[in-house]
């Protein structure tokens, strides 16, 4: 296992710790001239939630793999939120702004692998 995939475990442990949902991993990988390797994609119903899940992600990834995120934004009204780990952008959404910007399907060259939730 690489380091990019180690990192995208770490990010989706990090989601589900916080009870994230719909968690969907976007392969921009074999896209030429794309921002970055892999997209993360989930949703959680209230900004306290997303942001919980965004402090999860940083905790989780700090301590596996030992990276911080380049950047975060969107903290301070909490309805999407983006965090820069380089190879991966993870997305954080209330669900009707997931739905408005579906960034799941912008590039139809991408695999798109929706994983399920865990209860």
């Amino acid at each position: 296992m690489d380091e990019t995939e180690r990192l995208l475990e770490s990010i989706v442990s990090g989601i589900r710790e916080k009870k994230g949902s719909a968690i969907t991993t976007v392969d921009l990988s074999t896209i030429d001239d794309t921002v970055c390797r892999y997209f993360v994609i989930s949703q959680a119903d209230t900004a306290n939630r997303l942001l919980a899940i965004t402090d999860s992600i940083r905790e989780t990834v700090r301590l596996e793999t030992g990276l911080k995120p380049a950047m975060v934004d969107g903290e301070k009204f909490a309805h999407w939120i983006a965090m820069d780990y380089g190879d991966i952008m993870v997305h954080l959404f209330m669900p009707e702004l997931r739905r408005y910007y579906d960034l799941e399907h912008l590039w139809e060259d991408a695999t798109v692998r929706n994983l399920p939730d865990e209860n």
